[in-house]
């Protein structure tokens, strides 16, 4: 049994100051591995002030002081690779493989594009002749992430937050705490001073309703659902706090007439099912033509029913398990709606694996001849769920693909780029993948509509965590002819008239 019993807060691991802990659940068996304790609204503010009390002299260090700090993080959370994948594998399921090759290595990939982007960041720079414009660190940040990739998240907003100077709160998923516990050790270890990361584990109708409406928080970086989302941004709206969101997504795959089917069929198919379907920007949706609808339908249930479904810890799996029973029954249900409206089932389906109960594993499964109007098509599943729509022309294509409340990414299948390129610029989407290509850390993440707002990653994730000072001097206008204090009137007057409010 595995005990996350502690908090850290200035610098130090403290005991809970309530005495709720919840069970925590092996995905690929149902066993109970651990407990953790669950923070109260007392230990966020004792977290929030930990980190308030350290903002001024954190956010008064030196460029270099603070890349040194970053390369610090990486060299630490490098060598906790290993311990890093286990625990990610036993907390929410993700296949050995994947966690060693792609959830671990996307933390690292972060804090080193943030470094990377940090080593040519202007703090401050010229703008026009009399102005200096200065990156400055918003404050104490508030950091909410989700358990489906959980140090990708992590270490996407710590190390921006960390680049521009900002002290901060993070709440993790607590159904992920392993992890979280690990890239707090990786901190203190670093020597990241006390104060400027702190730990709460709990829930977020609790700790994190604590957190994002507390008055000494200036930020609120989540990631999560929607709903979760709308619910922070009520809570931080009465002391006007920044918030930035990458929330849910329903992503469509346009393929193409021109496409290479044999390809990007197998490509759409095994990105829609990694991670059990558990991405936000997974490709749930795939646009095809109407006329080789059944076929392609055929060659996607075959890859389907060719991914290896199985314990996580064996080497040569594909799809592990769902991270809980909850979203287990969840994903469920949505396959039997897909039934009940007459989607085609043309692989997988809403039955158990039977050599694999009592573990929370869903099989791969693939609809045909979805119509835009369906659950499937609308709702984000979280699961390993495919849905295959038609259209006629590629004007139809981009209506139905746009057709949704969200927009974080797309993905379009094509042999002439030119071609793609145009349909990409009327993508509705924060990212747009062209035949399958994966991004770098440092390209911007997020999305449009019910999606979110802000971006992560590199440069744009500094960014997200400054604020912007314009410094104004009156030596210009000096020397158009205008005494210093007669100068001073004239900008006053004129800043006014263009900014009245």
């Amino acid at each position: 049994m595995k005990f996350f019993d502690s908090f850290l807060i200035d610098g130090k691991w403290v005991s809970p100051l309530g005495r709720e802990t919840r069970l925590l659940y092996n995905p690929a068996n149902g066993e109970i591995y651990g407990k953790v304790a669950m923070a109260t609204a007392a230990d966020a503010d004792a977290a929030i002030r930990s980190a308030h009390a350290a903002f001024i002299p954190f956010a008064a260090t030196s460029k270099k002081d603070r890349l040194q700090l970053l390369k610090s993080v990486l060299n630490v959370y490098e060598r906790r690779h290993g311990d890093f994948a286990a625990a990610t594998t036993e907390e929410m399921g993700a296949p050995s493989r994947l966690s060693f090759e792609a959830q671990v290595t996307a933390g690292a990939d972060h804090i080193r594009a943030v470094i990377d982007a940090f080593e040519t960041f202007e703090i401050e720079q010229p703008h026009e002749a009399n102005v200096i414009l200065r990156r400055e660190p918003i404050g104490v940040c508030v950091l909410i992430t989700p358990w489906n990739w959980p140090l990708n998240q992590i270490a996407g907003k710590v190390a921006p937050a960390l680049a521009a100077g900002c002290t901060m709160v993070l709440k993790p998923s607590e159904l992920t705490p392993m992890s979280a516990t690990i890239f707090a050790e990786v901190m203190i270890e670093a020597g990241v001073p006390a104060g400027v990361f702190n730990l709460v584990h709990g829930d977020g109708s609790v700790v994190g309703t604590a957190l994002s409406s507390h008055p000494l928080v200036d930020m609120v970086s989540f990631t999560g659902s929607t709903a979760a989302g709308v619910k922070v941004a009520i809570n931080a709206a009465p002391t006007v706090k920044r918030v930035t969101q990458e929330l849910g997504g329903k992503s469509a795959n346009i393929l193409l007439r021109d496409a290479d089917f044999d390809t990007v069929i197998e490509q759409s198919v095994h990105a829609c099912m990694e991670n059990s379907g558990q991405s936000c920007n997974a490709p749930t949706r795939i646009f095809v033509p109407e006329e080789r609808h059944d076929k392609i339908a055929q060659k996607a249930a075959a890859v389907a029913n060719a991914l290896r479904v199985g314990n996580p810890l064996e080497s040569d799996i594909d799809v592990g398990p769902l991270v809980s029973h909850a979203h287990y029954e969840r994903v469920v249900n949505y396959i039997r709606i897909g039934q009940r409206e007459n989607a085609v089932l043309a692989a997988g389906g809403p039955e158990p694996i039977a050599h694999l109960t009592p573990g929370y594993f869903v099989r791969p499964t693939v609809f045909a001849h979805v119509t835009p109007d369906m659950t499937i098509a609308r709702d984000e599943i979280f699961g390993p769920v495919l849905s295959i729509l038609s259209y006629r022309d590629e004007d139809e294509a981009i209506a139905l693909a746009n057709d949704t409340p969200y927009g974080l990414a797309a993905y379009l299948c094509s042999q002439d780029e030119t071609r793609a390129l145009s349909i990409a610029r009327r993508l509705r989407a924060g990212q747009v993948h062209l035949n399958m290509a994966i991004p770098g850390a440092g390209t911007p993440f997020g999305g449009y509509r019910q999606s979110g707002n802000g971006r992560e990653g590199g440069i744009f994730g500094i960014e997200e965590f400054t604020e912007i000072k314009a410094i104004i001097r009156p030596e210009a206008l000096a020397q158009q002819g205008y005494g210093v204090a007669r100068a001073r009137g004239r900008l006053l007057c004129k800043t006014h008239r263009r900014n009245p409010g």
